[in-house]
């Protein structure tokens, strides 16, 4: 597997937006733009695809910073209101398991806090594979099956509701090799998840109690395994001549 690598210096241009955005759509927003730096980050030349691009606050950032990207969104909702906010975007309503989009024709794919939501990720993966340019990269960040299951079932009181929302968990393990059965090269990126969104998440389920027990035993030191989120880059492998 390789090992993470430091992002250059157009990803470190990535890591600040306005506060205006904050983080509740994106989720953990900081530790996304922490991926996409450590990735490498996202050249001027480069075509990018956000898959989930909901009201389209990321792609209308990356736009002012002069990228071409595109979003895929299934909820019409967030596309009118993204539209109504930001002017025309470049939102394509579809699903993550039929892109309707040009074979070969990205040279990013973004995904956060989707794949885990995904009920046909076999077909999901194809799709993200066959959009991709080679060498291109699958950026995606996903809740850890096994600490996300424990939460979900103590804020939810219940041992299945979750699953009608968190279809698609996956352990480290089985992450790395459903991406590598499809031919993806594998980079789990060590990025810190204990941040003020993530503070303030607990916060609001668990109470003042709950911050000082996570700022004791961060999860940011515990084993890569059981870290509560993946940030993940995989990479379409170039075919040999």
């Amino acid at each position: 597997m390789a090992q993470s690598r430091p992002g250059g210096p157009r990803g470190s241009q990535l890591r600040v937006l306005p506060a205006s955005y904050g983080g509740t759509e994106y989720g953990n927003l900081s530790a996304n733009l922490e991926l996409i730096a450590r990735s490498g980050g996202l050249e001027p030349d480069c075509k990018v695809l956000e898959i989930g691009s909901g009201k389209g606050r990321l792609l209308h950032e990356f736009r002012a910073r002069g990228l071409d990207v595109v979003g895929v969104e299934l909820n019409p909702r967030l596309i009118a209101a993204g539209r109504q906010a930001f002017g025309r975007m470049p939102i394509v309503r579809g699903t993550a398991v039929q892109l309707c989009l040009r074979d070969a024709s990205f040279d990013v794919v973004l995904e956060f806090d989707v794949f885990e939501h995904i009920a046909d990720t076999e077909r999901h993966v194809d799709e993200v594979w066959r959009v991709l340019r080679p060498g291109g990269r699958y950026l995606l960040t996903t809740p850890n099956k096994w600490t996300n299951i424990a939460f979900e079932v103590i804020i939810q009181r219940s041992f299945t509701r979750w699953k009608a929302y968190h279809c698609a968990l996956h352990s480290r393990n089985e992450l790395r090799r459903r991406l590598t059965r499809h031919g993806f090269e594998v980079t789990f990126h060590d990025v810190p998840l204990v941040n003020e969104w993530f503070l303030r998440k607990v916060r609001a389920f668990f109470g003042r109690a709950g911050v000082a027990v996570v700022r004791i035993l961060s999860p940011d030191r515990g084993p890569a395994a059981l870290r509560t989120n993946f940030c993940v880059e995989a990479r379409k492998a170039v075919p040999s001549r």
